[in-house]
């Protein structure tokens, strides 16, 4: 990332939280999730956006529809009023919110937890927001996506579980 992409990103007056994530980092991401996930788990991707994540989410039965669902506010489908029973919630969140985006995951009480945050955005106090909900961490995977700034992690969280995370460390640059 040249010094001019950086000063804008660190610099900007406005959030702008609109980063698509690279379908080869969502398969990754999907799949440490899916190996600690049951084949029957429903999949939530709460910021659908493009819909990459969604669209690679493991199916129970072959029935996409039942199984899974997305919500993505520019479609009129708000997280934040989402009630429905999931069991995974795994999507790449607005970093600006993620206070909220955690506390409304846990309030839906599913069994595994994964979001793709940029590095420094795991603080102490959210993981520890996320313990005390009963969440251990999982599962770790770092990548570099073009142009995003610094390293993007995901971190998976599952519930009744201790902190034993497996990591992933991706060396390939991503590109969008």
């Amino acid at each position: 990332m040249n010094s001019s992409t950086s000063h804008s990103i660190k610099n900007r007056n406005v959030a702008k939280d609109v980063f698509y994530t690279p379908e080869a980092v969502a398969k990754t991401h999907i799949e440490q999730v899916a190996n600690q996930s049951n084949k029957e788990y429903c999949w939530l991707d709460p910021f659908a956006g493009k819909k990459i994540y969604y669209n690679n989410f493991p199916t129970a039965g072959g029935d996409k529809s039942k199984q899974n669902d997305w919500t993505e506010i520019a479609d009129g489908k708000d997280f934040f009023a989402y009630d429905q029973k999931v069991d995974v919630i795994c999507s790449n969140p607005p970093y600006s919110i993620i206070d909220k985006v955690i506390e409304k995951s846990i309030e839906l009480e599913p069994q595994i937890i994964s979001y793709l945050l940029l590095e420094g955005k795991l603080t102490p106090k959210r993981l520890e927001r996320l313990n005390l909900a009963g969440y251990g961490l999982t599962g770790i995977y770092i990548c570099k996506v073009y142009k995003w700034y610094g390293m993007a992690t995901a971190y998976t969280f599952t519930k009744d579980k201790p902190n034993q995370a497996e990591v992933i460390y991706d060396r390939i640059v991503h590109r969008i």
